[in-house]
This record gives C-alpha cells, sequence and structure tokens, in this order.
C-alpha cells in the first residue's frame, strides 16, 4: 500500500508526539516515519513538557495520549488555547471521550492504532491544512463538555509566558472578570486566564464558592464578613493572608445568594 499522499502538493507537515508511555511513542514515530510528508520534530512524556515544546516549535499537528500524569490531554489543550495545533487524540479506551471527539468532529486514533486508519487521518488532516483550516472551535467545545463532566473543578489551570500554574480551587480566594479574562486571587499571587467567569460560576463548588456581583465569585471558606456602607452598599471582606486583607463589593442579588450558603 503506498503510504504517500502526493508529496509534490503537500508540503511537510511538522508533528509532535506526545505520550507517556515509550514504547506507544516509539510504536506511533514508527508508522509516522512511513509517511514521508509527516516531519517529527518533537516526542514528549508528559503534557508539561508537551506544551513547552508546542510553544517553542509552532508543530502544525500533535498526536496527543488523553490519559497522562501532571496534566492529561484535555489540560494541555485547554493551556494552549487558540494556538493549539491542528490535534489528533490517541486513546487506550474511554468510549464516552470517542463519542466526544466524534461529536465535535476532531480526530482520534484507537490504541493499538491500525495503519488504515491512521493513513486516513493523515490525509484528512493534509486537506485541512492545504485549506487552511486550523479553526479551534471544536475544540474548545470539547474542552468545556469535559469540564462540565468532571465539575466541581479541583484545579485551574494557568498559562503565563512559558511557565504553568496548576492551582487547586480549596487555593484561590477570589474571582474577578475583566473582559474575556478573570484574574485569580490566591494567597501567594493574582493570576491573570483568559477565560470568562460564567464558566467558572458552572464549574466550580457551589457549596464553596458564591457569585457576589457579575464580576466577582468568592470562596467562602475566606470570607472575614460583611461590611454594610449606607443602606445599599455591601462588601465582602476576604483574609488574603496573615497581614492582608481585600474588600469585593456585593450586589443585591449577590447578597441573597450569599445569605442562602451562609
Amino acid at each position: 500500500m503506498n503510504t504517500d499522499i502526493n508529496t509534490e502538493t503537500v508540503k511537510k507537515i511538522t508533528a509532535i508526539v506526545i505520550d507517556d508511555e515509550a514504547h506507544a511513542r516509539q510504536a506511533l514515530i514508527h508508522q509516522l516515519n512511513k509517511h514521508s510528508h509527516i516531519d517529527i520534530i518533537a516526542e514528549c512524556e508528559n503534557g508539561l513538557t508537551a506544551v513547552k515544546a508546542i510553544n517553542d516549535l509552532q508543530p502544525q499537528l500533535i498526536f496527543l495520549d488523553v490519559h497522562m500524569p501532571k496534566l492529561d490531554g484535555f489540560e494541555v489543550l485547554e493551556l494552549l488555547g487558540d494556538s493549539a495545533p491542528i490535534t489528533v487524540f490517541a486513546t487506550a479506551h474511554d468510549e464516552y471521550a470517542i463519542q466526544a471527539f466524534e461529536n465535535n468532529a476532531l480526530d482520534y486514533l484507537l490504541k493499538p492504532i491500525n495503519s488504515a486508519r491512521l493513513e486516513k487521518t493523515i490525509e484528512r488532516i493534509a486537506q485541512r491544512l492545504n485549506l487552511h483550516d486550523t479553526d479551534t472551535t471544536a475544540t474548545k467545545a470539547l474542552i468545556q463538555d469535559i469540564r462540565q463532566q468532571q465539575a466541581p473543578l479541583q484545579r485551574v489551570l494557568i498559562r503565563d509566558k512559558g511557565d504553568v500554574h496548576v492551582i487547586a480551587t480549596s487555593d484561590i480566594i477570589a474571582i474577578e472578570a475583566a473582559d474575556d479574562y478573570v484574574v485569580i486571587h490566591t494567597s501567594e499571587a493574582s493570576h491573570i486566564k483568559q477565560d470568562r467567569i460564567n464558566n467558572f460560576e458552572q464549574l466550580l463548588d457551589p457549596s464553596q464558592f458564591c457569585r457576589i456581583h457579575r464580576s466577582t465569585i468568592i470562596n467562602l471558606d475566606y470570607l472575614k464578613g460583611i461590611e454594610t456602607e449606607g443602606k445599599d452598599n455591601r462588601y465582602a471582606n476576604m483574609k488574603l493572608n496573615e497581614k492582608n486583607a481585600k474588600q469585593f463589593s456585593i450586589s443585591r442579588s449577590g447578597y441573597t445568594k450569599l445569605l442562602a450558603v451562609l
């Protein structure tokens, strides 16, 4: 079987293989090496090194394992955001995940990887690249679906230039909206993440977090008290650390929500 697509019309496709199992990486790379237009520029054994390699090397394509330590495949894509390349997932199980990939029009390979299935996948990728189709809408939809399935959130991932921060939700004091971003306050620092505060309201544990204002969610564990100023102005006094505190405005509807959970 000829595994080469017409290489006169298809340029080299740069790719990174990401899998925590060495034998799985090598098996896939061996199969990909039969396709002369696929250029494997790196391999990664975990999600943290993958995020850095993708940022540094800017591949057109990644083959991404779903289940990995430190960061799983979905978390890698969440951190990459709009800069995520075309992604092919590799999974040994999780039928529900495969269904999610199909519903979101993303591609996947079921381990052990069948060579004929891989060839069809590569053909589709080449066609997408020829059409300059690198839309990440389907990827974002999949990530949101997975996050909702896994709610309530146990940790939040933040990419800050070359660094990745993994923050336990129990360490979050408050979240503030800032247009298409949120500011996540902890006792150690404040981090900016591209996300919507509405998403966090849906995903955080409602017994621990309360949206007290259209622009603010607080962690009830850090609430020191409620301060009233005038007739309708109320503020949540939050303990940042042993020395510092911060006030957040409480709206009327937010005050009603707060009373319901206190």
